[in-house]
This record gives C-alpha cells, sequence and structure tokens, in this order.
C-alpha cells in the first residue's frame, strides 16, 4: 500500500508539474497586435464602382496552360485602362511582358532607396456553364447592385488591380511623388501557374537589377468568422505558400472479360492505390509560417484554446491538423472504362499534392511511389512548383504593411500564416527582401464558396475599403 500511495503521489506531482508549466506558458503569451495610427481616410467615389464594373465585362479567361490568351479581349481590358486611368498612364512608364502581362513603373523621388512591388493578375477562371443559372447575374456583365458588384473577378483578382490603379490615380491628382520606386506587376496567366506573367515580369525586373524592399500580391483577405473562437475579423498576412503538383497514377493490363475478371483488375488496382495514398498522408509539421500563426493568434483565444497554442508541444497534433499543416493529397481527376462487361486496359487517375515547406516536388514523387503497388505508373503532370521561401516578419516593410492594415482596420486581429494555393507571389522572392500576400477582401464561409464559383461579387463597402487600403499603404512607404 506505501508503495501505491507513493505512485500516486509522484503521479499527482507529475501532474501538478505539467498543470504548472501550462499555466505558465499560457500566461506568459501576449498580444501580437500593434497599435493602430490615425488616419485621414479618404473620400471614394462611386465612380469606383463603375470602373471595376467596368473591368469585369471584359472575360478575360485563362482556359488552361496550351490555350493562348484572347487577344482581343486582353487588348481591349488594356484599353479600357488606358480610357479610366488617364493620368497613370500619363505619369507612369508601361511595359508588357509577353505581349500581355502589364508592368508598371512609378518613377520614385529618390533613387537611394528600395522600391515596392504591388501585384494583382489580369485573367480570371471559366464559369462553369450549367451554374448560370445561379448567378444573380450574368457573370461578365458587370451588375452594380445596391449592394454589390457582381461578376467573376470581383474577388479572384480585378477588385485589387482596378483598386491599386485608382488610388494611384488619386494619389496622382493630388500631386504625389513617391520617394521610392513603385511598380505595379499585373500578370496574365496566373490562374494557369503564370508561367508566361508574373514570372516573365520577375525576370525583366532582376535583368535590370531590381532589388525590392517589398512585394505584396493576393492570397491573404480579412476573415470573417472563419476561426472558432476569435470574435474579431482576422487580417491574414501569408508569408510563404505550399507548393503545387499533381501526378497521374497510371495502370495498363490485359484487361479482359467481366465474367472472368482477373486478380489483378486495372480499375480495382487504381482504385487501391488512391486508397493507399489517402490513408498514408506525409505527416503534419510545425513550419515557420505556422509558427507565426500560433504566436499571433493564440493570445486572441479563450483561455483553453489559448493554453493548445501556448503549449504546442503537447497538443501539436490536433493544432497542426486544424491548420491543415502537412502536405495535402487530393484525387482530382479519374478516367477508365468503356463498356459495362470490360474490364479495361488502362485506367489513370490524377492526384494533387500541395507540398508544404521543407518537402519537395521530388519527394512528394518518392513518397508516391514507396506508397502504392509498383506496377501501377506515376508521372508527373501539368504545372509544378515547389513551396516558396517564408518571408521574415521583423522586416520594416512587414511592419508598415502590418502598421497599414490595423490603422485602416483597427478592429481586426493581424495574423501571418502561410496559404495553401498559389499565387504569382511565388516568383518574386529573387527579387525582393520580403514577399507577403494580403489585400483586404472580406471573406465569411459563406463567401468562401464564391471564389473560383457561383455567384462571386463583392460588396461596394468591402470595395471602397480596398482602395482605402492601398491608398494608404502607398503613402505609409513614403513617410520619413
Amino acid at each position: 500500500m506505501k508503495i501505491i500511495g507513493k505512485l500516486l503521489l509522484g503521479l499527482l506531482g507529475l501532474i501538478v508539474i505539467l498543470v504548472a508549466i501550462l499555466l505558465f506558458n499560457t500566461f506568459r503569451v501576449s498580444s501580437k497586435q500593434v497599435e493602430p495610427d490615425p488616419i485621414d481616410p479618404i473620400a471614394i467615389s462611386d465612380s469606383a464602382f463603375v470602373h471595376l464594373s467596368g473591368a469585369i465585362q471584359f472575360p478575360t479567361i485563362s482556359f488552361n496552360e496550351d490555350t493562348p490568351p484572347d487577344s482581343a479581349i486582353f487588348n481591349g481590358f488594356h484599353r479600357f485602362l488606358e480610357a479610366t486611368f488617364p493620368k497613370v498612364h500619363q505619369t507612369m512608364e508601361l511595359t508588357k511582358i509577353n505581349e500581355y502581362s502589364l508592368l508598371y513603373t512609378w518613377k520614385g523621388s529618390d533613387s537611394n532607396q528600395k522600391p515596392i512591388i504591388l501585384m494583382s493578375h489580369q485573367d480570371v477562371v471559366p464559369v462553369d456553364e450549367p451554374t448560370l443559372g445561379q448567378w444573380e447575374a450574368p457573370p461578365f456583365e458587370g451588375r452594380i447592385t445596391a449592394d454589390h458588384i457582381i461578376g467573376r473577378g470581383t474577388l479572384d483578382d480585378k477588385s485589387s488591380l482596378i483598386a491599386l490603379l485608382e488610388s494611384a490615380e488619386m494619389l496622382i491628382g493630388e500631386g504625389f511623388v513617391p520617394k521610392q520606386t513603385i511598380y505595379f506587376a499585373f500578370g496574365h496567366d496566373e490562374e494557369v501557374g503564370g508561367p508566361k506573367g508574373a514570372s516573365k515580369i520577375a525576370e525583366y525586373l532582376e535583368k535590370k537589377g531590381v532589388e525590392a524592399a517589398f512585394t505584396l500580391d493576393e492570397g491573404g483577405m480579412i476573415a470573417e468568422g472563419m476561426i472558432p473562437g476569435v470574435d474579431k475579423p482576422v487580417s491574414m498576412i501569408n508569408v510563404a505558400e505550399k507548393g503545387f503538383a499533381s501526378f497521374r497514377l497510371i495502370v495498363e493490363t490485359q484487361g479482359g472479360h467481366s465474367s472472368s475478371p482477373p486478380k489483378e483488375n486495372t480499375i480495382g488496382m487504381l482504385a487501391q492505390a488512391i486508397v493507399d495514398l489517402e490513408n498514408n498522408q506525409l505527416p503534419y509539421r510545425l513550419v515557420e509560417p505556422v509558427e507565426y500563426q500560433l504566436e499571433y493568434l493564440g493570445p486572441e483565444l479563450p483561455f483553453l484554446q489559448k493554453m493548445a497554442f501556448a503549449n504546442p508541444w503537447l497538443l501539436k497534433g490536433p493544432i497542426l491538423e486544424a491548420l491543415n499543416s502537412h502536405t495535402s493529397t487530393a484525387p482530382t481527376i479519374i478516367d477508365g472504362g468503356f463498356k459495362n462487361n470490360v474490364i479495361p486496359t488502362v485506367a489513370e487517375a490524377t492526384i494533387n499534392f500541395r507540398i508544404l515547406p521543407g518537402e519537395t516536388i521530388e519527394s512528394v514523387q518518392e513518397h508516391i511511389q514507396s506508397t502504392i503497388n509498383e506496377k501501377v505508373r506515376v508521372e508527373p503532370v501539368g504545372f509544378l512548383t515547389n513551396p516558396s521561401p517564408s518571408s521574415s516578419i521583423e522586416l520594416d516593410a512587414f511592419k508598415k504593411l502590418e502598421k497599414t492594415i490595423r490603422s485602416v482596420f483597427p478592429n481586426s486581429v493581424v495574423m501571418p500564416g502561410l496559404i495553401a494555393g498559389g499565387t504569382d507571389a511565388r516568383y518574386f522572392y529573387g527579387i525582393s527582401e520580403g514577399v507577403y500576400r494580403f489585400y483586404p477582401i472580406r471573406i465569411s464561409p459563406e463567401g468562401m464558396t464564391r471564389f473560383h464559383g457561383i455567384d462571386e461579387k463583392i460588396s461596394k463597402e468591402n470595395y471602397k475599403e480596398m482602395i482605402q487600403f492601398t491608398y494608404q499603404l502607398m503613402k505609409r512607404f513614403n513617410e520619413d
């Protein structure tokens, strides 16, 4: 009994120590939110809605990597920009890259200061024809309602493109001249990976010897009601992005008659390979951008959730799973068979992976081959890119971005992090000290489905916020 008592006492002591550590770490965390500065909000004319509406009416669609841009539509869009923003085109130098991508150079007054790069993209995804009846208005009509501008590109990504030019047009009209050069980089093929657009813009700037202090692109947002336990909007600045790779699994057999199926059925082997990959996914890991998320988000959470974020060594698994901090596996295409009584000789499936920093296209392919039957052939397919590096949150450029967000949106919580989707920003790490992804598009769980989906639209109020933000950001980068 004495031994049992000692064991229980020792166990109790360990529990007390564990609880003390958990509480110490929890009470030690403090908010990372910077104090907002007072700003002088600008008056924004309702003509801004008309300008965004006009941009939406050009269906600058990227269908796939092999389909060239529609020259009439893209050139028409360029003429529209020239007519809509005359001061921009009179003041800035415009260079066309690969015919369709646009690079505006707003020359700064101080050549000793490093330039900044503000990005967006011109192209949009197609609209699924059977869903047209579910739209409030035709996707390329650019309809303006009492509360919204509706159409493909209002969220992804013409709203940021037009907001940037709108802000620049206003600043030029006020006599503003930036101290450092500002580049506006607008690729034309982001929706298919950006190999002929943003990639070539970055190459062009690198050849010119450009070393930017800061690059900003899409890929961050203001999340509303999307993070359990946080009742404030969360301004997500993504400092890195996952890689993107798809692999085709191919099974080839002798086929046969369905009345005498072989042990190794073509479609069965393919199905088993898919199941094996889904059941043996790459592990969850804590990487730098996710560490930033824990540091910034944890202090804003209710006590028990704050405790989890403050002690990831104990509760790492559930936290990393909630933050999707692993290389994800998603079957996206399957093809095989042509008749219900014939076993096909060939069946194929495409599996898409979003690659966590620290892993590569090559390591993912090795994982696939070590997981599935060796008789299944594995081939990379389509656009592939490794994860991006992670930009520091200690740079002066990040601090200015963070301060601008908190000043324009003082009720929001700023949180650096990692985005699973891909952006054109991936190409600019070689010419920029810091590469970040954020424009203040407000997104709720319901609104998230509108990205690349049905009834894409942005509220008028939110669109004016985007212009307010881009205007204030350009001014802040020119403060002493």
